[in-house]
């Protein structure tokens, strides 16, 4: 089974990824099973500065959730190598039950396709005498096939010249169609086995396990004659032999089709959708063979269970949301549009913060909080909450904040001051990673619009950045698909925060939801540091109106 992804929004901030890993921990400890911390956008300084504090790693990394090969359950079965016998090969396919083989180098590529078709077509076309020469068959492959022995010859030689000739008249009639370095097969008879390699022959097989005199032997050896014994009547062995050809020869070269582990099931359902293939070579970041994969393997996809933590909205959550199993939600937001098959565990309350939620959680389970656990919970709480100046904080976000850092051994002041500080390196940033830093999107009415949060504890700091950030949003709305971008430059310290804006009807709409009159393409907004019960809200409502 596969484990549950626990996994916060797109572009997040530290509330995101610390409740992300505290979830998977809590989950992990209560159920047993194996639930993964992950991350829809990269770690902000802040959320950096966290972690190493903390001594804990980067959740994974997760860009989408549509499923890739890699999530299909397909056959890992083993190849072969060109040189064997198509004998062999059957004998492959027979046991793994499989029509499709694919023919590897020892690097594990892949060289060629061999399917049973092909094998079928070798066996029922009219095949000449000459076929195991122009195979360039090893005589090791002859021998095994026909269940005998060399007793003449090297194994690792190939047949490579001459045609197969049964030697069923008197040695004097076989001097008329035995020509030189063809192979023979024949019985026990002296005379028969000295005619032949007196005529030059390359190899002579003789059958019904007949023992080789020491005469003959030594002719043999002297005339570069391989000798084969097999247990086997004349008739089987010419009905056999064939099946010593090599998969070298028979396969498929070129034109065959194989898929990657990172290629898109939806991709790869249009391809063989259109093929009449059943089955397909998998290969790997390094094109390496790692399986088979085959149309019913397609439609038989495990859906990815995820757990969403710090949101419930489509436009916030990691690209592919609808492609996976939401089975739970863990929240301190508005209640939007994220659907399920199947009723689930949700959890939303108006706390300031997602790991207030979770910790709450820990209590009621009786599972005990270690340092490391405590340090990323109150870390989201003093981020989210502003160190408690958000209206959004409720005393019962400070009052476990608190409680968290006794646990964590941290001093919540100097700690914060640090936090903040960290995250707030605004000036070796460029435009585009500080409109990112915290960004949401969100949808009212007929309008989409996207709004950004920036904080820091220095005023200078925040004008410098005004300054770049309004050619940036101006050239970036075109193309972003949404109608307005807003972008909040919160004061920490002064509790306030300049509103930036762009778009057709952002002014009008600013000035309506904030009883303001805004500046060219921005508003100063005193004592309002909470995107989402402060700006969130009003922005909102003033669209719907508009």
């Amino acid at each position: 089974m596969k484990p549950t992804l626990v996994i916060g929004h797109k572009n997040p901030d530290t509330d995101s990824i610390c409740s992300a890993i505290c979830y998977a921990d809590l989950k992990s400890k209560l159920t047993g099973e194996e639930y993964i911390p992950c991350r829809a956008g990269e770690i902000n300084s802040e959320t950096a500065f966290v972690l190493e504090q903390n001594g804990v790693e980067a959740p994974k990394l997760i860009e989408s959730l549509e499923p890739k090969i890699a999530d299909v359950q397909f056959r890992r079965t083993d190849g072969i190598e060109a040189g064997i016998s198509l004998k062999r090969a059957w004998e492959h396919m027979r046991d793994e039950n499989i029509q499709t083989v694919p023919i590897l180098t020892k690097r594990n590529k892949i060289k060629g396709i061999l399917t049973l078709g092909d094998q079928a077509r070798f066996y029922t076309e009219d095949q000449d005498a000459h076929a195991l020469s122009k195979a360039k068959t090893p005589y090791k492959n002859i021998a095994d096939t026909l269940q005998g022995e060399i007793v003449v010859g090297n194994p690792e030689d190939c047949f490579t010249k001459g045609k197969v000739v049964v030697a069923a008249a008197n040695p004097d009639v076989m001097e008329e169609y035995i020509d030189e370095n063809d192979m023979i097969l024949l019985g026990n008879r002296y005379e028969s086995q000295l005619c032949a390699i007196e005529m030059k022959a390359g190899c002579i097989v003789i059958g019904l396990g007949a023992k080789v005199s020491k005469t003959i032997t030594k002719i043999a050896k002297e005339s570069g004659c391989t000798v084969i014994v097999s247990p086997l009547d004349t008739y089987t062995c010419a009905k056999l032999i064939n099946q010593a050809v090599p998969v070298g020869h028979i396969m498929k070269k070129k034109d065959f089709i194989t898929f990657n582990l990172e290629d898109l099931v939806a991709d790869v359902r249009k391809t063989v959708s259109q093929l009449r293939i059943r089955y397909f070579p998998v290969l790997d970041s390094d094109d390496r063979y790692v399986g088979m994969i085959s149309q019913r393997n397609l439609l038989n996809v495990e859906k990815q269970k995820v757990v969403l933590v710090d949101h419930n909205e489509k436009g916030q959550a990691v690209d592919g949301i609808r492609f996976a199993e939401v089975v739970e939600v863990i929240d301190h937001h508005r209640i939007d549009s994220v659907e399920t098959m199947n009723p689930i565990y949700f959890r939303n309350q108006p706390l300031g913060c997602t790991a207030t939620i979770i910790t709450m959680m820990f209590r009621e389970k009786d599972i005990s909080i270690e340092p490391k656990i405590a340090g990323l919970l109150c870390s989201a709480i003093i981020s989210d909450t502003l160190m408690f100046r958000s209206p959004t904080c409720t005393p019962t976000d400070e009052s476990i904040a608190r409680n968290l850092a006794e646990i964590a051994g941290i001093n919540i002041e100097e700690y914060a001051t640090a936090m903040f500080n960290a995250g707030s390196q605004l000036s070796k940033k460029t435009p585009d990673e500080i409109f990112h830093i915290d960004c949401k999107q969100f949808k009212a009415d007929n309008y989409s619009i996207t709004v950004s949060q920036v904080t820091s504890v220095s005023s200078r700091e925040l004008g410098k950045v005004k300054k770049k950030m309004l050619p940036y949003m101006e050239s970036l709305l075109p193309n972003s698909g949404m109608d307005m971008l807003f972008m909040m430059l919160t004061d920490i310290i002064k509790e306030s925060t300049e509103l930036l804006f762009v778009g057709a009807n952002s002014r009008v709409i600013t000035q309506a939801a904030f009883k303001t009159e805004p500046e060219e393409s921005s508003a100063v907004l005193k004592g309002v540091v909470s995107r989402k019960k402060q700006v969130l809200g009003p922005l909102m409502e003033a669209i719907e109106n508009l």
